[in-house]
């Protein structure tokens, strides 16, 4: 059996981002929020969101842990506390925190502590880094009232108040997107965009 983790995929591509699906005549809205949140690899979490009709902008990062500018390899140490986020600039008029937050429920399994598949340690952990005193009450009730009925195991997702993010490497953005035949992208990235493109389809961007 083959075992394909984020951690030990060896082929990231150096493309420049400028070859990425962006679009490039999205005119921003005059009202934006942000959301961060950590559901595994980075890579799986940023292509899920990155199909969304509303959302502007998906970067993916760190946050949650003590150290200044941390670098991949440091991370995925778990010596930094820092966890692999996605921080997600969306159009609330086009899709709301509580759209981002079933999503975000669906694309990962919220009941393994510290692990999303191959993936091992707290960088992997579950996370909701809330901006705002609103967005944690939209994440309780979220959290209460629709990741249960999607699981049947507890929630351990943490639910955190947001400090800072800390941008990852030019490689890890739209790693998907430029390297979509890569194993890691095919066996694990590739399942879940199909599963949330199917349940969510009315929100997928033309």
């Amino acid at each position: 059996m083959s075992f394909f983790s984020c951690n030990n995929e060896q082929s990231i591509n150096n493309k420049s981002i400028q070859s990425a699906m962006i679009p490039t005549n999205t005119q921003m809205p005059a009202i934006t929020e942000v959301a961060t949140l950590g559901g595994g690899c980075f890579w799986c979490t940023e292509a899920v969101y990155d199909m969304m009709n509303g959302v502007i902008k998906v970067e993916s990062g760190y946050s949650g842990g003590t150290v200044k500018n941390p670098s991949y390899r440091e991370v995925c140490s778990g010596m930094t506390g820092h966890a692999e986020v996605v921080q997600i600039t969306f159009d609330p008029s086009v899709i709301s925190y509580a759209d981002i937050l079933e999503i975000f429920w669906t694309a990962h399994d919220p009941t393994t502590l510290n692990r999303q598949g191959a993936d091992v340690g707290t960088p992997y952990r579950s996370v909701i880094f809330y901006n705002s005193p609103q967005q944690k009450t939209i994440a309780e009730k979220s959290m209460k009232e629709v990741a249960t009925q999607l699981w049947d195991d507890p929630i351990v997702t943490q639910l955190v108040p947001f400090k800072e993010f800390f941008k990852a490497e030019d490689s890890h953005q739209d790693y998907f997107a430029l390297n979509g035949s890569q194993p890691y992208c095919q066996a694990v990235i590739s399942p879940k965009v199909k599963k949330v493109r199917e349940k969510f389809s009315s929100k997928i961007k033309k």
